[in-house]
């Protein structure tokens, strides 16, 4: 094999984010790689000759052990020596395949097959593979520690934010319970849709007419076949499988990278210096900016939504590879060949998410500090609900007048409401009718108004790391 300075390579995936994801990629690489691709169209191809086989009550154990043998052993070099001589990849690899198989079966590689037959069920079985093994178990680590991340702070007071502004209270839990509960969702819907991805061995038209000159029930080998490689086949196919197969397992990876890349914008932002609420890890020796030593710039978040921006668009490519003339085009040979490096880069934003999670340091005073920086503003809210259900009309009225005040003659909201003696009378009443027995502690703790967000926080965690844990167990069977 020939080998290559990874700093010669073109894509930052190959030596960049290869060397910050080094185990990683390499677990990647025994499905995403152009060797993986050819090993996966091997096993196709000697499915195939096992289905030939088994019509025709030939498969014993040992040809079976020998056609396994073959594909494995199949040295990727020598079919892109091979397709120097055929300009054809699949003819290239049916060639040397055939070399490496007992003469008697050799006949039977490809027999009945269109290169299509091999490629897109090839590639149905090394992205279900990717899917199940790789890639749902790292999205399911970032669920798990996006859990304990929601329970821990479940009860750490935090200001809601709407439109960039102070809204009403929350707890940073509940927060964090926002990508547990989307996230979370994700795990199921990517897996049904990566074992739903098929196969097919219907010819060049899908019309099964080569087959049909072998066998009198063509679709049955065409199960056989895909049955070796734990496939179904579409339910129509012309030269190509059915390709919403793959769109849907496409779409619904970019729905989880988009959650990752909003919360990778949320984090980023709750480290700006006038907010400084959470912080990224910072390595004892790392250097956050050339020129400012005292930096230490939320980079990794930035990283995630970077990547999100570089790979997420590419999703238009695979709608438009949606669209084939009659039978087939090859219009998706060259840009489906980058459906690989779309997993790798949704992979990396995940990867380096899990880390930010992992690291992240949650100052708990200052939240709580800038929770109460508006002179308790945030309870307006309550305010006015309590002084309607006192049966004041225009309670909204009534309340947006004492904010401004607040606002304009430098007040808490507690003091102005104090100038407002009915109003007061009417909410404090209502304040102990609730149960609180000092109503003016109320107003100076907005903490104290968090409805249902350490509740929620928690139930979620709960849920979801049960969801979890069942992908992160299955990938250690």
């Amino acid at each position: 094999m020939q080998s290559r300075d990874i700093f010669r390579n073109l894509s930052p995936l190959d030596h960049r984010y290869w060397a910050s994801n080094e185990k990683l990629f390499e677990a990647l690489a025994d499905y995403l790689s152009e060797d993986a691709a050819i090993r996966y169209c091997a096993r196709a191809e000697v499915a195939l000759v096992k289905a030939h086989l088994s019509a025709r009550s030939k498969a014993g154990p040992a040809i079976l052990e020998t056609l396994d043998n073959a594909a494995e052993h199949l040295d990727p070099t020598d079919v892109y020596a091979e397709e120097e001589t055929t300009r054809h990849n699949i003819r290239a690899l049916v060639n040397v395949l055939q070399r490496l198989v007992p003469k008697e079966v050799a006949p039977l590689v490809h027999l009945g097959a269109t290169s299509v037959d091999i490629l897109d069920t090839a590639q149905a079985a090394r992205l279900r593979d990717v899917t199940l093994r790789v890639v749902l178990p790292l999205l399911a680590d970032l669920v798990a520690e996006l859990c304990a991340l929601a329970e821990r702070e479940a009860d750490t007071p935090q200001v809601g934010r709407t439109h960039g502004q102070h809204a009403v209270p929350i707890t940073f839990g509940f927060a964090m319970a926002e990508y547990v509960a989307r996230l979370g969702k994700c795990l199921p819907e990517i897996e049904g849709k990566a074992r739903d991805l098929r196969g097919k061995l219907a010819g060049a038209t899908g019309s099964y007419n080569a087959l049909s000159m072998s066998y009198t029930d063509p679709e049955a080998i065409e199960q056989a076949y895909l049955k070796y490689l734990g496939l179904a086949p579409g339910e129509h196919a012309t030269q190509l499988v059915e390709p919403e197969y793959l769109l849907r397992l496409l779409t619904e990876l970019n729905t989880a990278f988009g959650i990752v890349a909003n919360l990778a914008d949320d984090l980023r932002n709750l480290q700006r210096s006038e907010i400084a609420e959470v912080r990224e890890g910072f390595g004892a020796g790392q250097v956050g900016s050339s020129t400012m030593p005292q930096k230490r710039n939320p980079w990794n978040s930035e990283h995630v939504k970077s990547l999100w921006k570089a790979y997420s668009p590419r999703v238009v490519t695979f709608f438009m590879d949606q669209i084939s003339e009659h039978q087939r085009d090859l219009t998706n040979s060259a840009s489906g060949r980058f459906v690989p490096e779309y997993i790798a880069g949704f992979c990396a934003a995940v990867n380096r998410m899990l880390s930010v999670v992992r690291g992240l340091s949650v100052d708990r005073d200052r939240m709580l500090a800038n929770l109460r920086s508006g002179g308790g503003s945030v309870l307006a809210e309550p305010a006015y609900i309590l002084l309607a259900e006192s049966g004041i009309r225009d309670a909204h009225e009534v309340v947006r007048s004492i904010t401004l005040s607040a606002e304009r003659d430098g007040l808490t909201f507690g003091q102005a409401l104090a100038r407002n003696d009915s109003a007061q009378r009417a909410i404090f009443a209502e304040l102990e009718k609730l149960g609180y027995p000092e109503p003016e502690a109320f107003f100076a703790a907005p903490e104290l108004y968090s409805g249902r967000a350490s509740e929620k926080a928690k139930a979620l965690a709960v849920k979801y790391r049960t969801v979890a844990d069942r992908y992160r167990i299955s990938a250690t069977r």
